[in-house]
């Protein structure tokens, strides 16, 4: 059975640094699609230095698939930062990227699971083998 995931910023960070063994081992499995949302990407983006480290990035981005950002998306983020954004400092890149996973029903792959764990129904891909 085909699982789409969704990466976490940090997450491919690592995989274009080429510090993520664990995403290059899930994406041979073949049974696993990574991927990701225009917010992670803009995020990416906006890490570049130079000319040299945006053209890596978005070379290396191109093998995940894009998650659209709808209207339901927006709201239910909105909806998160007003609940959870003076109790658990949520930042609005997190809020979008969990709310994209609750509306597309997916688990979020990321190494920052305290910006995330607070939230109810969010899955958070747990792989027994990750280091």
């Amino acid at each position: 059975m085909i699982q789409l995931i969704l990466c976490d910023t940090c997450v491919v960070i690592d995989f274009i640094n080429q510090n993520s063994e664990n995403l290059v081992r899930l994406k041979e499995q073949g049974n696993i699609i990574p991927c990701i949302n225009s917010v992670i990407e803009m995020e990416l983006i906006q890490g570049a230095h130079n000319k040299r480290e945006m053209q890596k990035i978005i070379r290396n981005i191109n093998g995940f698939r894009r998650l659209e950002i709808n209207q339901n998306i927006l709201d239910l983020a909105t909806q998160l930062l007003t609940q959870y954004l003076l109790s658990h400092h949520l930042q609005l890149p997190d809020a979008i990227i969990a709310a994209c996973a609750l509306i597309y029903d997916i688990p979020i792959l990321t190494d920052n699971i305290k910006h995330f764990k607070y939230l109810p129904n969010i899955k958070l891909y747990q792989d027994v083998n990750r280091i």
